[in-house]
This record gives structure tokens, sequence and C-alpha cells, in this order.
């Protein structure tokens, strides 16, 4: 038994995380994939089967993940957003969850042929969108203007309010079938609201004291916010079902918005912990699934979820942003992007198994209609989401720009050339002078200190996906890349390798999670790069061929410091210390060299021309 445990649970982090990899390296929702592996590790295959791994322990766990995701979402909410949302997002979460339960009542009451206390039922379950579907889709879309922000917070704050409506809907059934009375509920709610509310500026209280006045050491700060989250949920729990959802938000929301205590840790922490808990939910949830279940449903079962994207939802978003400052296309968009998540999956298949044991009919199509809304939301809207902001003209543009940080001879020749093969490029200086001269080469510069925790907020970054630290000072470049680390990956953050740096001698080296990935090559030092400069050496562009190959290339420009390989289509790979490129016919490298007599006769003095050579006259690099 123990051999099964531990292989159950195994699967389920490989799968997990093994979808979650193939969903990036594809550019798909990783949602879908999360549904597609838990369907065929357990109906399919028969494989997994979480109700035998974890018995009576299994929903309790799915509850408390998701607090812990609404906590991590709600640290993602700054109230500042709300100046300009705060209507839109309020109606979404009000009359927009109206328009939902009471259609998606009414759909499942005539698709499905459900009794009408089941379809409110069912209709209150789906109202919620959630963080765990609406999250990765945003990343995966990345739309500009107002309508992410919205659809960020609705995702997260509709997931407490939907979960204690169902909740209050449920309960207003299962008295029905007990002869209870309904005043109860009334008094649900407001329990749920004082007691999530409560515990919830309680748990954050503690944290934040504990916090300003230095009581946890570094090292355990992380998981004693976790362990505060985890005592949060229980106790609101303990006090009122489901109102741990509603504490762990408020949670997170306060302490977010506070200014007095550093939580970057915190967050950063919390935003792998839900890559992991999302992956396991999902893999989870899907494995349970019945196939026969949603076959019994038949054909008219697939109109259900069609009536809630075709209609309900755009019927929500319509009354819910009536005289708001959005734009059409917004609306429109966040009309277009409702998928069901792990928080409706969770309690149908909670509530269905409550009522199938009271003897409600029809209460064993609660679940598989919930999963056919998911499985048919999560689809539709993840393979549409990317296409509907492109054909809006909301999409953020393909993140194959690089950020330069340092303007000098090198990083402009680099700037000049990728901006001449489409790519975007944007430099940034403390210095105005040099910001200037760059401008006046026709190159996106901007004044402004890359230390700063602003700088990523004022610049304009739509289609920049890679940094390049190219100052003459080594701890602003390792500063500067480590900064970029959370926007741009750490796999994406670059610098010069440092002056003291020597080849063959490791000790000069900063750790890895100290610094950027090193540019070119090991001797590629700022200083070097200068001295090649005043050598006479330019940036140049060489576009490869059957007759000009790349060791044709190295023998006729010896010593070249190859920088940027530029493929026929996709993101441009920047040389590395410890990834060297070897260009192939029809690929481009743009590299620092010596030029021969003849090139160098006609590029003295030249400005970027963006063709065959480029070099910028600053004086030095």
């Amino acid at each position: 038994m123990g051999e099964h445990l531990i292989f159950g649970l195994a699967g389920i982090l490989v799968l997990g995380i093994f979808s979650q990899w193939l969903a990036w390296r594809f550019r798909l929702p990783s949602i879908l994939l999360l549904l597609v592996a838990g369907v065929l590790a357990g109906p399919v295959a028969g494989l997994l089967q979480p109700d035998a791994l974890f018995g009576p322990v299994l929903f309790p766990l799915v509850s408390l993940f998701v607090g812990i995701i609404l906590f991590e979402g709600g640290l993602s909410l700054d109230l500042g957003e709300l100046r300009s949302i705060g209507g839109v997002v309020r109606n979404l979460v009000s009359v927009g969850v109206f328009v939902s339960w009471l259609g998606g009542a009414v759909a499942a009451s005539w698709i499905l042929g459900l009794s009408w206390n089941l379809s409110v039922l069912l209709g209150a379950i789906l109202v919620v969108t959630g963080p765990t579907v609406i999250g990765p889709l945003l990343l995966l879309v990345r739309p500009e203007g107002d309508s992410g922000a919205v659809l960020k917070w609705e995702g997260i704050v509709i997931d407490p309010v939907g979960a204690t409506l169902a909740l209050l809907v449920f309960e207003a059934v299962f008295s029905t079938e007990r002869g209870s009375h309904l005043w109860l509920v009334s008094w649900g709610v407001m329990k749920s609201l004082l007691v999530g509310g409560g515990v919830g500026v309680l748990g954050a209280s503690i944290i934040y004291f504990f916090f300003l006045r230095y009581w946890v050491p570094d090292d355990l700060q992380n998981f004693f916010a976790l362990a505060v989250v985890v005592a949060a949920f229980a106790v609101a729990n303990g006090f009122q079902e489901e109102a741990g959802l509603l504490a762990t938000t408020v949670m997170g929301v306060l302490l977010v918005n506070q200014k007095s205590v550093e939580l970057h840790h915190i967050i950063e922490f919390k935003e792998n912990l839900r890559i992991l808990l999302i992956s396991t939910l999902f893999i989870l949830l899907s494995s349970r699934l019945e196939l026969e279940s949603l076959t019994g449903l038949g054909w008219r079962g697939l109109f259900f979820p069609l009536a809630l994207i075709l209609f309900i939802r755009p019927a929500g978003v319509a009354l819910s942003t009536l005289k708001s400052s959005l734009t059409l296309k917004e609306r429109a968009f966040i009309a277009g992007l409702a998928p069901r998540g792990i928080v409706a999956a969770a309690v149908s298949a909670l509530f269905a198994e409550r009522l199938v044991h009271a003897g409600v009919a029809g209460a064993d199509k609660l679940v598989p209609a919930t999963f056919l809304v998911i499985v048919v939301t999560v689809a539709i809207y993840g393979l549409s989401g990317s296409l509907l902001a492109r054909k809006l003209g909301l999409a953020a543009p393909d993140s194959s720009g690089m950020l330069f940080v340092g303007i000098h001879s090198v990083s402009l020749g680099l700037a000049k050339l990728l901006g001449n093969a489409g790519h975007r490029v944007v430099l940034v200086d403390s210095n105005f002078e040099r910001v200037s001269e760059a401008r006046l080469a026709g190159v996106d510069a901007q004044f402004g200190n890359i230390l700063s925790e602003s700088i990523f907020k004022d610049l304009d970054l739509g289609g920049i996906g890679q940094l390049l630290a190219m100052t003459p000072n080594s701890q602003v470049n390792a500063l500067a890349a480590l900064h970029a680390a959370d926007l741009f990956g750490r796999g994406s953050s670059y610098q010069l390798p440092p002056s003291t740096r020597k080849p063959g001698f490791k000790g000069a080296e900063s750790p890895l999670h100290l610094r950027g990935r090193h540019l070119f090559a090991p001797e590629a030092t700022f200083q070097r790069l200068a001295t090649l400069v005043k050598g006479g050496w330019v940036v140049k562009r060489t576009q490869f061929s059957h007759e000009f190959s790349y060791p044709q290339f190295l023998e006729k420009y010896p010593g070249a410091v190859p920088m940027v390989l530029l493929p026929k289509s996709g993101r441009p790979i920047v040389v590395t210390v410890e990834a060297p490129v070897s260009p192939e016919p029809g690929q481009t490298l743009l590299s620092l060299v010596r030029p021969i007599s003849a090139e160098h006769r006609q590029n003295i003095g030249a400005a970027c021309s963006g063709s065959e050579a480029s070099q910028v006259g600053l004086g030095s690099i």
C-alpha cells in the first residue's frame, strides 16, 4: 500500500509539472494540458485513483489548496488599480454574478433537464472563474489596457463570492429536503462575511506586526506566512464553511497594499507554490472524472456550456460595463474570457456527494455537467483568447525585443541592427547626453536608473522579452539582471562578464543566483569591448548561406565576438558564455568584428547603416 501511495503522489507531481512544461514549450493553455493529462491518467488508463489514494482527506485538501491560491491571488491585487476599474469589478461580482447565476440556472433546467432546485445550485456553482484559470490565460494572452486588470480582479474576488453563494444555495436545497428553516441561509451570509473578513484582517495583522518588528528570521518568513494563511483558513472554516476562502483573499489584499513591510520574497514564494498547487489540483480532480457520466448527459449537454459562452457571459458583461470608461474592444475581450476552474470543480464534487447520499434525484449530474463546462470553456477560451486579443488589437506585441542597459557604441550598434530586423529595442541610461545622442540616431532611448523600483512600470516594455545589462559597472549589471529576472525570467536576463573575471579562474565569478547570464564570451568584459572599439572594431550584420559558412566567417574575421543570432523566424538568440552559437545557412549573426581594410575605409565616421556594419560615434564605448 505504501508503494502504491508513493507512485500515486509521484505521478501527480510528474504529470502536473510535465504538463506545465509542455504548455510553456508550445505556448498552449496549461489548464487544458493538465485536464487532458488527468483524464488520460485517471478514467482512460486507470493509473491514478485520487479517492483511493487520499480517501476522506481529498476534499479538505483541495479546499485548503484553493485557499492558498486565493491568498497568492490577493497578493497581486493593487488597490490603486480600482481607481479606473473599481466600478466595473464591483458590477461584475454583483450584477454579473446575478446574470450568470440566473442564466445558468435557466440553461441547466431547459437544456440538461435538471430540477429547478438543482439548476439553481448548478448556476451558483458556475458563476466563478478564478485565478487558477484566468491567471495562466492572461499570462499567455498578455492583453493591453484595463481589460487584463479587470479580469484579474474579477477572477480572484469572485471565487470566495461564488463559493459562498453556492454554499448558501446548497443549504437552501438541502434544507428543503430536511425541512429546515430558510432564514438560516440569511444568517449564513452575514456569518460568512463577518468570519471571513474578520479572520482575514487578523491573519494579515499577525504577519504584518511580526515582520515589522523583525520577530521572524528571513529564512522562516515564507513558511511563517504560509502557516498563518493555513491557520486562518482553518479557523474561518471552523466557524463558517467556505469562509476560509474569503479570509485568505482578504489577507492577501491587505498585505500587498501596505507600504511598511517588504513582501517581495513572500510573493515570489507563493507564485512558485501556486504553480505546484494548480498542477496538483487539476490532475487530481480531472482524474476523478467518469467518462460515462459525461456521455450520459447526451448531445444536448454540449449546448449548456455553449449557452454560457455565447449568451450568458456577454449579457452579464454588457450590463456590468454600462457607462464605464472601457472601450468596446475591451468589453468584447472581457466577454470572451470566462473559463471555469478549480473552485467550481471542487464545490460541485463536494455538494454532489452529499446530495446523492441524501437521495436527491438528478444530483449525480452536477459533477459531469460542471466538468463539461470546465473542459469546454478552458478549451474554447484558451485556444481563442490570443486570437481574440489580436483581432481586437489588445494583444501585447510578441516579446522578441530587447532592453539594453547602458548606451555606447556596441549596445547602440546592436540596437540599430535589431530594429532594422523588425525587433523592438529600448535603451536605458542615466546619462542624459548619451540618451539624446541615441535618440538622434533613431533609437528608442530612455533616461532613467535601471535600479529604480518604478523603472519597469515607467517604461513601455510592450514586445520586450530580454534584458542585456552592458554598463561599465559590473555590480550595476548584476543588480539590473536580478531586478529584471522577475519580469523576463532568469533565462532572459543577461550581463557582461565582470572585469575581474579571468578565463579559467572560477573564484572571480559571482554565484548564478546573484547575477545574470554572462554575455558573448568569457573575455567580453566592458573594458575589452571598449579596447576593441577604440581599435576600429564595429558591430556587423552577417547572413550565412551554403556559399558562406560560419567557419569561413571566422577565418575572414579572426577574433570576432558573436553577440546575437537572428533565426529565420522567431525570437533573437543571445550568445552567452555557456551557450555559444553555430549559425546555419539562412540565419543572420550580429557580431563585433575587426573591419578589413576596404570596409574600414567605407565605414570611417559612418553612423549605423543597418546593413553590413554599424558604428555610432559617442566618443567612446
